[in-house]
């Protein structure tokens, strides 16, 4: 019996750690994050992604992976780590909100992936011209159908196009940095003028503040690949490492990157639709620039095709997983716990896809795609950050409780210190995601300010509705 148990062993597949970073960086960081929040402030993001990076992903990140070397056993990701803190009726809150709050993202995932297919065919941005807001919903709709077929029916597809998709976008990002570098190297001048010290020095005012939220939604999601750790070899030992090279490529990708767009856009003047096809913009420029004509720009289209499918299908995969995984039973309808042979929860994808539709045709009362790809980004900003607050808040009761779990990585070991760091992050997260309710991309006062504002209210409180809908059903099944 210990030899067959043995040969089982030997023989399971496991996850390595560089796969899991991969995983997370697909969720985390892309070259699209760059975008927006150069867009929303200009050279100064430079200083923020500093900042930020030493005084929020970094602990962050390595509280994740103090968490994942604690829970190490259990398949639920977040959701398992604050039932182990919090008991079964935070667990189910948790993972509700984690599950809504992915939902807003995989609609801008699924949109994405439509405009990258867009560049692909046409060379250009006709397809934000020309496309009505109807066929837009239809087809992001589609996508979502699509990619619970493909996660249905192909085994490892997530593994793939997360290494695929993540090793592309990181290689294509460090070839414009160092393309960047050569570009300067020859003589040439930046676009953004001045391109002084003064120029990355942030302008703090409203709009900056309100942009905030942004930057973390960008910078967040680590904890995505809680589901994962159960299936590596080690998690206990492995899993922090994984922390630490996402940090350290989330690190280069922002602060580089970001730099790389002050060369070749012109930061004092930037196109309207620069959130939904600056990526592309840049890439164009780029190929311009060395006489390549657009052989950049189809490079980068369909490495963002590929990377926006591997978001997707981690997306729709481990927020699902989250969300149903071992979180306790009473709360779910049992239909929602169902699961196919192959041991997903196929109906949880169709409930996901179902409200992320419903997301859409609500955005899509507004004037145009640009609006709605905007108002869906500031979405993001809004939701994500407030689940996030979890990570902290689980992280800051597990070390007070440092005698009841054992953890093999530990990130700071002084107590204080440790928890200290966890009321930090947890009270920037929490503001940030307050004050990004504040419209940032519609002027104020006008029609379209005050339709995205009412959007960005109403769209958490009736996502709110739907999870606490769920409960309720659950108790009538079990009543009848």
């Amino acid at each position: 019996m210990d030899n067959k148990l043995t040969e089982i062993t030997s023989k399971k597949s496991y996850i390595s750690w560089p796969v899991i970073a991969l995983l997370d960086f697909v969720t985390v960081i892309s070259f699209d994050d760059l975008i927006y929040n150069f867009k929303n402030q200009g050279l100064g993001v430079v200083t923020t992604w500093i900042l930020m990076l030493v005084l929020f992903v970094v602990p962050y990140e390595m509280m994740v992976g103090n968490l994942g070397s604690a829970f190490s056993g259990d398949s639920g990701g977040l959701t398992s780590w604050v039932r182990e803190t919090s008991g079964n009726t935070w667990g189910y809150i948790c993972a509700w909100v984690y599950w809504i709050s992915c939902l807003p993202y995989i609609v801008d995932v699924a949109n994405s992936t439509l405009i990258s297919f867009g560049w692909i065919l046409t060379g250009n941005n006709s397809i934000s011209k020309s496309m009505s807001n109807s066929t837009f919903a239809l087809l992001t709709a589609a996508i979502f159908i699509t990619f619970i077929f493909i996660q249905h029916r192909l085994k490892n597809s997530i593994k793939w196009l997360a290494i695929i998709g993540g090793s592309a976008m990181f290689i294509i990002t460090v070839l414009y940095v160092m393309l960047t570098f050569v570009y300067l190297g020859t003589g040439n001048a930046p676009s953004t003028q001045p391109f002084n010290l003064k120029s990355f020095i942030p302008k703090l005012d409203l709009h900056y503040i309100s942009t905030f939220s942004l930057v973390i939604f960008a910078m967040s999601g680590s904890e995505y690949v809680g589901p994962y750790i159960s299936q590596m070899k080690d998690g206990k030992r492995d899993f922090p490492k994984a922390m630490w090279l996402l940090a350290i490529m989330t690190g280069f990708l922002t602060v580089l990157g970001s730099f790389s767009l002050g060369v070749f856009f012109n930061a004092h003047s930037l196109p309207h639709d620069l959130k939904m096809n600056g990526s592309y913009y840049a890439f164009e420029a780029m190929g311009n620039h060395f006489g390549l004509g657009k052989l950049f720009l189809y490079t980068f289209s369909i490495t963002q095709a590929i990377y926006m499918m591997a978001q997707l299908a981690v997306l729709l995969d481990a927020g699902t997983r989250m969300f149903l995984s071992d979180t306790a039973k009473d709360y779910l309808p049992k239909a929602l716990t169902k699961l196919d042979k192959r041991g997903l929860p196929i109906n949880g994808y169709w409930l996901t896809a179902g409200i992320c539709t419903f997301i859409m045709v609500l955005s899509a009362t507004l004037p145009n795609m640009n609006d709605i790809f905007n108002q869906l980004l500031s979405l993001n900003g809004i939701i994500s950050p407030y689940a996030s607050c979890f990570v902290f808040s689980s992280f800051i009761i597990l070390r007070f409780k440092d005698d009841k779990f054992n953890s093999e990585f530990r990130f700071i070991n002084n107590r204080n210190l440790a928890i200290i760091a966890g009321i930090w992050c947890l009270t920037l997260t929490f503001s940030a995601a307050t004050l990004g309710i504040i419209p940032a991309d519609a002027k104020f006062g006008t029609t379209t300010w005050y339709h995205t504002l009412i959007l960005n209210i109403s769209e958490p409180l009736i996502m709110v509705a739907i999870g606490a809908i769920l409960p309720i059903i659950a108790k009538y099944e079990r009543r009848n």
